[in-house]
């Protein structure tokens, strides 16, 4: 690719897809041959022997899940694939979401046995949000159980998608051996001599014909809604080219109208070519995506950033790590054309950084480039400033691109050093490991030295601890988990401030008069002005009074962060002798929200998390039993694949062993998804 005279030849051939999947569906194994049969790995690892080449760290292979996104180019056919491999359990949802923003598309992998699972379809959802075209693999087709008729149909009344079989399993579980290609109408036979890598594509014989004969009807009948010509041709009973099939499914699938499904088996080397071929043929490069949203920071002005190689530099920050000591900034290029030495302006501030190496990614490896164009997905060392979220550009008017969305821990552990000198690596294994990952948050307390750590889980408080230990040689002691709560108001009041002291020998004075209302859940706070609150006051005095009553949000009456209230400023004052200063109307803001807030009615809100269990019909009453004794309230009982299904609603606090328990009265045959929901009163 890096030899190609034409930037748009380039952008044209690249493909950045993230492989999107409930906790293992076997995504990581399918990513794992699809760079051994692209050649960029010459022998395939196996994640339940802790070698695939996607899951590096040691925690991953130690526990055989994707904790981290990875990743990776690949060469197909005449294409480059940018492939990111992305967590599947709950805890990381949020490194998916962040990786979803700057792809272009998706792979969705679904066991051909439990279909459907809930953390499948929470990434799923995250994709529509996103708008990125799909394909969907029905994988483990060899399992006992396996049905790929079941798995579309839970695709269309769990996810409401539109799903397209392009192939077809010969055979289920054991009998698994082959796939039809049902766009040109011939089977696939995958070498086991070659593991895979050497396919016959064979005529169908009587049987097999008749098999896809439903199947392909189907097809053609989804396509011909898709292309009059198409319909012509079908309507005069003529059989149509594989081409123009492929025309129609890409139009299909760009659109977002049609999911191609396929069926697989990616640890026994089945059908993991085809979904290949298909990336290539139906799914978007950069320059067929809609251009990315932004705006000039002075002016606030929308503009569109289009893939183009010759326009101004801009690219987002969405990912940051530290390797051997060296930040490293992951990078997708919106616009523009960045090359070694460049200097990019974060619009965060203004402050001006430079690209000094750039790198194609290859997990765990890099390849160094000299440059990279719109539409890549690349690595940069040698940046200090940058962070997650942030935009950078070249120099110009400064633009700032749409915002990764953020999100609330509900989880907290009390790190606390062995002594002193512990105490100075601990913050700065904390500062690296939340300059890594912005849903880690942390806070001193300076009476007992511990380090109270926020994040989505226990499980990614664990790793986290893991990590502490391994990469930074310290086993500080650790508390027990605590819950992370926050408090609104149950009714509407008003209060105010008044201020009126010297702080040194200086006067200060100000006075506000606010109202609280309740707002729904999970919609946040926000402050604002009446139009006539104080249209004497200058604009900085205003924000003086602003800020103060942001400030006293972040502890309420019952020392929670308050969420979920609408602030209004109705007055703001003088002294009679004309004096107001910006820390007096701070300080008269503080305390009129936090009598209003008294007033309210103050209640306090928990982490409530969906709780979805998959168990068998003997453990049920087991089961339900133990969620009542954890406060939950089950919402829901349904069945699939042989399995009951229980979704439920629980408090966070109720919560903490409870995967332990879970697979104590199970006898280890539930399957669990824990998800935080919102924060409500319970």
């Amino acid at each position: 690719m890096s030899g190609s005279p034409d930037p748009a030849t380039r952008i044209s051939s690249l493909r950045n897809i993230g492989i999107i999947a409930h906790i293992d569906a076997g995504k990581t194994t399918f990513s794992e041959r699809i760079l051994y049969y692209s050649d960029v790995i010459h022998r395939m690892g196996e994640v339940h022997e802790g070698a695939a080449t996607m899951d590096f760290m040691p925690e991953e292979q130690e526990r055989g899940i994707t904790i981290t996104s990875a990743c990776i180019t690949c060469p197909w056919n005449d294409c480059f694939i940018n492939l990111v491999d992305t967590p599947g359990h709950v805890d990381f949802t949020v490194e998916v979401e962040r990786c979803l923003r700057v792809l272009d598309a998706a792979v969705g992998v679904f066991c051909a046995v439990s279909g459907v699972e809930p953390q499948s379809e929470t990434v799923w959802r995250q994709a529509d949000g996103f708008g990125i075209p799909r394909l969907a693999v029905v994988n483990k087709m060899d399992r006992p159980g396996a049905s790929f008729a079941s798995v579309l149909r839970s695709m269309r009344e769990r996810l409401g998608a539109n799903p397209l079989a392009l192939t077809i399993p010969l055979g289920e579980g054991e009998d698994f051996r082959a796939v039809v290609d049902l766009v040109r109408m011939e089977k696939l036979v995958f070498d086991a001599r070659t593991q895979g890598k050497t396919i016959a594509r064979q005529p169908l014989d009587a049987a097999e014909a008749d098999l896809a004969a439903p199947w392909r009807e189907a097809l053609l009948d989804a396509l011909t809604l898709e292309d009059d010509h198409l319909l012509d041709l079908c309507l005069g009973g003529g059989d149509p080219a594989p081409e123009l099939l492929d025309a129609a499914l890409r139009g299909a699938v760009l659109s977002g109208r049609i999911v191609p499904a396929f069926a697989a088996s990616a640890l026994r080397n089945i059908g993991v070519q085809p979904v290949l071929d298909a990336v290539c043929r139906y799914l978007p490069s950069p320059l067929e995506r809609p251009p990315a949203k932004a705006s000039l920071v002075d002016t606030g002005e929308e503009t569109l950033v289009r893939a183009d190689p010759s326009a101004r530099t801009c690219a987002l920050v969405f990912k940051v790590i530290f390797n051997s000591g060296r930040k490293l900034h992951f990078l997708r290029l919106y616009s523009g054309t960045l090359r070694e030495g460049d200097v990019l302006v974060n619009s965060a501030g203004g402050r001006a950084d430079v690209a000094a190496r750039i790198f194609r990614l290859r997990a765990d490896r890099r390849e160094n480039l000299q440059t990279a164009f719109a539409g890549d997905i690349v690595a940069v060392q040698g940046m200090k400033e940058a962070r997650t979220g942030d935009t950078l550009a070249a120099p110009g008017p400064p633009l700032l691109l749409e915002k990764l969305r953020s999100w609330r821990p509900v989880i907290s552990l009390a790190f606390e050093p062995k002594n002193s000198a512990e105490g100075e690596k601990l913050d700065l294994a904390l500062q690296t490991f939340c300059a890594e990952d912005p849903t880690l948050l942390v806070e001193m307390n300076e009476a007992t030295g511990q380090r109270l750590v926020s994040g989505m889980g226990e499980l990614h408080l664990e790793i986290l601890a893991d990590r502490m230990r391994r990469e930074w040689n310290i086993s500080p002691r650790i508390g027990n988990p605590q819950v992370l709560r926050r408090e609104t108001i149950a009714g509407s009041a008003s209060g105010f401030g008044e201020f009126d002291r010297c702080l040194g020998e200086t006067p200060h004075y100000g006075y506000v008069e606010l109202r609280v209302k309740p707002r729904e859940r999970s919609l946040g706070t926000v402050s604002a002005f009446a139009p006539d609150a104080a249209p004497e006051l200058s604009r900085a005095l205003a924000e003086a009074a602003l800020q103060g009553v942001r400030d006293a949000c972040c502890s309420g009456p019952s020392g929670f962060e308050v969420d979920d209230v609408d602030i209004l400023i109705t007055r703001m004052g003088r002294k009679a002798n004309g004096l107001c200063t910006s820390p007096g109307l701070h300080m008269a803001a503080q305390q009129a929200l936090r009598q209003a807030l008294e007033k309210a009615g103050p209640l306090i809100l928990e982490p409530v998390m969906r709780v979805d269990i998959s168990v068998p019909e003997l453990f049920l009453g087991a089961v339900i039993s133990l969620l009542g004794a954890r406060f939950a309230k089950v919402e829901e009982i349904g069945e699939q694949a042989g399995c009951k299904q229980i979704r439920a609603l629980a408090p966070m606090r109720g919560l903490f062993g409870f995967a332990t328990a879970l697979r104590s009265v199970s006898q280890g045959r539930a399957g669990l998804v824990m998800q935080f929901l919102r924060f409500d009163s319970v």
